[in-house]
């Protein structure tokens, strides 16, 4: 019985990770390898490598990353001193490492963000200027689409609520898609977009593509941002 209800389980995994894995943004990940390597760029210019020993978070924000180098030695960073991480999830999302995360974007136009560490699984984490209602901080952010951010890069949002959360190990699942998320055009600071304000949102995100304002047309699906920005940023001159 054990092995016939792990079977179902494997399967029942599997269809939704393919169902995930369809679309073309990273699934955001709150738990991250021990285990594996974890690649640190520092604002100094500095690169830290070794093993995650501690990620603390306050109201979802991360505070605080400790690494323990190839010497045994622990390493105390804080967001200001980091300029981009990459990080393995744990877990059971670590199963995404089997199924290439890379192959879901058929082009790369992120020069500065290593295409073979994402395509190995990792969560990419990059510094941002970010709207906090009137204020704007800088803060360490996951970036939900490495391979195709080059005109609008969108974060995921740790505040954000789901429509439906079907949670594995690290891993919002097929059926989770935020209501909202952190979203920077250009070189203005990221700002949050809400799932009820898209439409309005639509004409000012890909105002200089008025082709694919019309295409996407009165049928706007919440669901289909992130092809949206995929098109305007290979599609779109």
């Amino acid at each position: 019985m054990k092995k016939v209800a792990y079977l179902m389980t494997v399967v029942l995994s599997s269809a939704i990770l393919t169902e995930v894995f369809a679309q073309d943004f990273i699934p955001a990940y709150d738990r991250f390898s021990g285990k594996e390597t974890s690649y640190i760029m520092l604002e100094d210019g500095s690169k830290v490598e070794g093993t995650l020993e501690d990620l603390d978070r306050k109201k979802g924000l991360i505070e605080e990353v400790v690494i323990k180098d190839a010497s045994g030695k622990k390493i105390t960073l804080k967001p200001e001193q980091i300029k981009a991480m990459y990080l393995m999830p744990s877990g059971f999302s670590k199963l995404s490492t089997n199924m290439d995360v890379g192959t879901k974007v058929k082009k790369w136009d992120a020069k500065y963000i290593d295409s073979e560490i994402i395509k190995k699984g990792y969560a990419y984490f990059e510094k941002a200027k970010v709207v906090i209602k009137k204020d704007q901080e800088m803060l360490l952010m996951q970036l939900l689409n490495p391979g195709f951010n080059s005109k609008i890069k969108v974060f995921h949002d740790p505040f954000a609520a789901e429509t439906m959360r079907v949670g594995f190990g690290g891993m919002t699942m097929a059926g989770g898609d935020d209501k909202s998320y952190y979203v920077q055009v250009g070189d203005f600071p990221a700002k949050k977009i809400k799932k009820k304000d898209y439409d309005d949102e639509i004409k000012v995100l890909y105002s200089n593509c008025p082709t694919l304002v019309k295409k996407i047309g009165e049928k706007i699906r919440w669901t289909e941002f992130s092809q949206h920005v995929y098109e305007f940023t290979f599609d779109c001159q």
